[in-house]
């Protein structure tokens, strides 16, 4: 991250001064790359599933389960598109941090003014309309070894206001990488893109109740079905 900066850094006065779709494009596959390096370096045995199943163009929202920091990088290295995400409103003053979130699509979210926090959950969801993704975590923040967390239903505003199509995603295995016992472990982890939810086909009444349930079900099933 710290040699890539100062490329960071020009990709980011030209997202200011208006190229930022174009930006956004060369930025993402310098992530891409990034994530595979550090992916690769810790030797760990990586399986992906479901590839297929992501759309190349519209409106995507991945819900994930979040057991580690390695999981962005995962979902960065193997999701084939640019995604946005929302991210705690403190990293905004975590220098280098806080312009690769900006470069990567990222919002800072204020979770203690509610009218800030909606105006961000508005944006994202306008990037879904105009046919970017986003990525949610709805289990709030992460589980840390302690198996798939009940989901926040608040959580999937996003997808639900943008009649986006959900890729329900499931990660095996990445906390063992390194917060398990603080160094770096070579394991086996497993990735998993489900079959694709659309949103728009479920009736509106019926989003926030069910909603949360069906892609937890979904996850919790591809959780399963991954190797011990």
């Amino acid at each position: 991250m710290i040699i890539l900066t100062p490329v960071g850094a020009m990709l980011f006065l030209f997202s200011v001064i208006g190229f930022k779709k174009s930006m956004s494009f060369v930025m993402h596959k310098i992530a891409q790359g990034w994530a595979k390096l550090l992916i690769a370096l810790t030797c760990c045995s990586l399986t992906v599933k479901g590839r297929e199943h992501i759309p190349r163009q519209g409106g995507v929202c991945f819900v994930s389960n979040h057991g580690s920091i390695f999981d962005i990088l995962l979902i960065l290295a193997y999701a084939g598109r640019p995604f946005g995400f929302i991210a705690k409103k403190e990293l905004v003053w975590l220098p280098c941090i806080n312009m690769w979130i900006f470069l990567l699509g990222g919002l800072f979210l204020d979770r203690k003014n509610i009218r800030k926090a909606l105006d961000v959950i508005n944006k994202g969801v306008r990037n879904i309309k105009k046919g970017g993704a986003m990525i949610i975590f709805p289990e709030g923040h992460r589980s840390r070894g302690q198996g798939l967390l009940p989901f926040k239903a608040g959580s999937f505003k996003l997808a639900a206001q943008s009649n986006a199509v959900i890729i329900p995603t499931a990660i095996a295995g990445s906390y063992d990488i390194f917060e398990k016992t603080g160094r770096i472990q070579t394991v086996s982890v497993e990735l998993v893109f489900a079959p694709p939810i659309a949103v728009a086909d479920i009736p509106r009444e019926d989003r926030k109740r069910h909603l949360a349930d069906r892609v937890y079900a979904v996850i919790a099933g591809a959780l399963a079905q991954c190797a011990p």
